[in-house]
């Protein structure tokens, strides 16, 4: 809604404590001098105390080319209650802390000199107005109240009829933006709207006022948080004798919805599903309270998710101003959008109402930010009631976004309405899941609170607190990975589909941070985390695709076998850089089994396609150079990832797979003379032969050589810790042939610490994954036998030695891994009320209890109790 004229009110105004039923100070000095648009409260205002009641005064002059026009006066929030006068006359009030409102001042107006007088009410947690966490006496998780006029106060000229409202909503499916103008004053004028891209028209549409108009945008270029890109928007009132009025906007081309991706029901964006790794957000600053002391400070925390690798930020019950939607669109950041909460256990009706009518501003004011893709109602019971009711009506006003009725429907007395689209736990230090509903998907929409105190950078030195404090970065460094990976497995394994950790800054006497309050220090090492994120977020990706020509799936190790007659013994590999096919047995050592093994992913140019990175190079793909196939480090070129990208085919030869080059069509992966080519059938090129072109191009995707995706220590003496949040404590130990966990440390039992030590061997029954040797019974091992973990001597058998070996497996970079059975695929050694069982995702056992399935499989290799 940009005009090109308007005049900012923001500086410094008059300012005085108010009585109840005082009169306005009318053509008054006031004493003190406040700093608008900052909370009383805060350091910036120059106040810097708290006041219920208070009077705001400034004077302004109208520029002299307004002459004609109607004068706007706006208000982007003003906490809580505000009764405006201009000239001495009452033009309006306004209740509501966290919404804009505007006045038509044009008749109060006078030649030269105008006064504005602002009186303010703002009880605080002493009224029943939704306040978000701010609080008269602050503490713990409440904060420092923000009372007064907190953001931008403007003058704006607008003709009689003119724009008052823009209602964008984008139509992927469709491939067209449905627009709604809103006006006031309108008799025979008609809407005029235009959109470019880079200057140029995408589309043009005339339609009238209070109807949709349907502006087509054929083959979008869509937004998201990895390409944000918007699109430019003029919107014009036009009458006979010409244009009244003219706004310029931008919109988004994104879809937000649930589908069933891999059998699960997920969030998708743009029809992707897309793993939403945030933080909770509360918008405090020391030195401006609700308010960041400059754009660029309003800025900074988005961009410093950004450089985190987040994709989310939940904004913590509090709505922010316009400004920081627009960072966030621009930016690229998907936006959970709090209500802001009341505090109150059990609301007046006048409290619900006030409740509700800040809710619909809330969607009204911010229903255009591609950004906002989730309404969050109400949060771990804090003034809850009728939440089912406030779902669907937040649905019913807003059909295109998903509605979280409650987060945090396993804390704290709250209470579950049981619908919108997503069932949202809360869980300290965490993480844990819920499991995700015919109707719901499965998020977290709190966890983690890992604090750590950074001297000279806290709000109250020595006293800061948090959910889990760490001794120093290298702790909370290594923790946090570790929760990430753990969201990974939750992810996998139980459908949870978005995390959102607790927080992006310390915030006052809460030191839960990333970064400090003051914003000077991160406490964190910024590339591993954002390696982390981005290594979950890719994960994520690869539950799209499902199963391709062939088994053919990202996210899997395989091999890919020859399925020529006759070489069927041979397999791809890379050889110095180059790429053959060689004979792989049983026999064979490491390297040309680790050779033959990779990961399948999305296609670094396509995510359609697919690519293959080398088992024992991370960050090495198989890509041509020319014709020939070699195993390079990527680059970071486009060149590059689309000679890594190829596209599954069905198998040329009826069976398998074929694999043609995203960036050649019509060249398939062929082997020839035990060299690897892209080919064409027929081709100029001695590998281009037609003799036994489809079966040499066809490819069996099998099970890897190499069947662990993470290294364990071979020979060494380790012990392996739980990762479930509140037993870390806990190892891996047998105790009467049985296998448990039990708290473990220094003053333990030398027979405990030696139960919880086992020696790294080579898999029994496979070389490439290993056995766990007890370290006090030489030629004892762990291994299952009806699910359960025993441990047992060796007996000789196939049997014993394949439920005696489990093959190490991590999804993403961290401190763990999982164990997989050997003989029993995606079965998983898992603790559970102390004991230790072969666990599967969806089984129908106890042990497989899906609560905390995700991160119970998961173990940290430490150092040895008994070296």
């Amino acid at each position: 809604m940009v005009r090109s004229n308007w005049q900012n009110l923001n500086g410094q105004w008059q300012f005085a404590r108010a009585a109840a039923g005082e009169a306005a100070p009318v053509g008054r000095d006031l004493a003190e001098r406040v700093l608008v648009p900052y909370p009383i409260e805060s350091a910036l205002s120059g106040i810097q105390r708290h006041e219920d009641r208070m009077w705001y005064r400034r004077t302004f002059t109208v520029p002299s080319n307004w002459a004609g026009q109607r004068i706007q006066l706006n208000f982007d929030a003003v906490d809580w209650q505000a009764t405006v006068y201009v000239n001495g006359v009452r033009v309006g009030v306004h209740e509501g802390g966290y919404d804009a409102f505007s006045f038509d001042v044009t008749d109060q107006l006078r030649a030269g000199s105008n006064e504005i007088i602002v009186g303010v009410y703002d009880p605080t947690d002493a009224g029943g107005q939704p306040i978000g966490k701010q609080r008269l006496s602050p503490s713990g998780i409440w904060y420092t109240a923000a009372s007064g006029i907190w953001q931008t106060v403007w003058l704006e000229p607008t003709a009689p009829a003119h724009i008052t409202r823009l209602e964008a909503t984008p139509d992927v499916a469709q491939q067209r933006l449905k627009l709604t103008v809103r006006g006031t004053g309108i008799s025979g004028q008609t809407v005029q709207a235009v959109v470019t891209d880079g200057g140029a028209e995408v589309a043009r549409a005339n339609g009238a006022v209070d109807a949709e108009i349907s502006l087509p945008v054929p083959n979008p270029k869509l937004w998201s948080p990895d390409r944000p890109f918007l699109y430019d928007l003029t919107v014009s009132l036009v009458s006979p004798n010409g244009t009244v009025d003219r706004v310029t906007s931008y919109f988004g081309m994104r879809s937000i919805a649930l589908a069933t991706v891999d059998g699960v029901l997920r969030p998708v964006l743009n029809g992707q599903f897309v793993f939403q790794i945030g933080t909770l957000d509360q918008g405090y600053w020391p030195d401006g309270i609700y308010t960041a002391p400059t754009d660029a400070a309003l800025k900074f925390d988005i961009q410093q998710h950004k450089d985190f690798g987040f994709n989310t930020i939940r904004k913590h019950i509090k709505v922010e101003r316009p400004r920081w939607f627009y960072w966030a669109d621009k930016l690229g950041i998907l936006v959970w959008q709090d209500m802001p909460a009341m505090n109150t256990v059990a609301p007046s009706d006048a409290a619900k109402a006030q409740f509700e009518r800040e809710l619909r501003e809330m969607i009204d004011e911010h229903r255009n930010a591609p950004s906002v893709i989730t309404w969050v109602v109400q949060n771990e019971g804090w003034g809850q009631y009728d939440q089912a009711r406030l779902a669907n009506l937040v649905k019913q006003l807003d059909p295109t976004r998903l509605v979280d009725n409650m987060s945090g429907i396993n804390c704290c007395g709250a209470v579950d309405g049981g619908n919108g689209d997503l069932a949202d736990w809360h869980t300290y230090v965490g993480p844990s899941s819920p499991r995700p509903s015919a109707t719901r998907a499965a998020v977290l929409g709190e966890y983690g609170g890992l604090g750590l105190r950074v001297e000279g950078h806290e709000w109250s030195p020595g006293n800061g607190f948090s959910y889990e404090m760490q001794p120093n970065a290298a702790a909370l460094n290594d923790r946090y990975i570790g929760l990430i990976q753990m969201n990974a497995s939750l992810m996998k394994f139980t459908g949870l589909s978005a995390a959102i950790y607790t927080e992006i800054t310390d915030v006052e006497n809460e030191i839960n941070g990333l970064v400090t309050y003051d914003r000077r220090v991160i406490k964190v090492d910024t590339a591993r985390i954002r390696a982390a994120h981005e290594g979950l977020i890719r994960a994520s990706r690869d539950r799209n695709s499902g199963e391709g020509p062939g088994g053919i799936r990202s996210g899997q190790p395989r091999s890919l076998q020859v399925t020529t007659a006759g070489l069927t013994n041979r397999y791809l590999r890379h050889r110095d850089g180059l790429v053959y096919t060689d004979v792989v047995t049983d026999a064979d050592g490491d390297l040309p089994k680790r050779d033959a093994s990779f990961k399948v992913v999305r296609g670094l140019a396509r995510d359609a396609c697919y690519s293959f990175e080398s088992r024992n190079f991370p960050g090495h793909y198989l890509r041509h150079r020319g014709a020939r196939l070699y195993k390079d480090a990527r680059d970071g070129t486009s060149g590059f990832d689309a000679d890594a990208t190829f596209c599954a085919k069905a198998g040329l030869s009826g069976t398998g797979v074929s694999l043609e080059s995203y960036n050649e069509p019509g060249k398939h992966l062929r082997h020839f003379n035990a060299e690897v080519y892209i080919a064409s059938n027929g081709g100029p090129n001695a590998w281009d032969t037609s003799a036994n072109y489809t079966a040499d191009a066809t490819w069996n995707l099998v099970d890897p050589w190499w069947r662990s995706s993470a290294d364990l220590p071979l020979g060494a003496n380790e012990s392996f810790r739980v990762m479930t949040t509140g037993f870390t404590n806990r190892y891996i130990r047998h105790r009467d042939g049985l296998g448990f966990t039990e708290v473990v440390d220094g003053n333990s039992p030398t027979l405990l610490k030696q139960d919880a030590t086992f020696k790294v061997v080579r898999g029994l029954a496979n070389p490439t994954c290993y056995s766990l040797e007890s370290r006090n019974f030489p030629g004892q091992y762990l291994r299952h036998k009806n699910y359960r973990i025993y441990k047992e001597a060796r007996d000789n058998t196939p049997l014993f030695d394949a439920d005696a070996t489990f093959c190490a497996q991590a999804d993403v970079g961290g401190p763990g891994v999982v164990l997989e059975s050997y003989n029993m695929k995606e079965h998983y050694i898992r603790h559970i009320n102390g004991e230790l069982w072969m666990a599967h995702p969806g089984g129908t056992n106890s042990w497989d209890n899906p609560e905390l399935l995700g991160v119970d499989i998961y173990w940290n290799v430490s150092p040895p109790w008994a070296p």
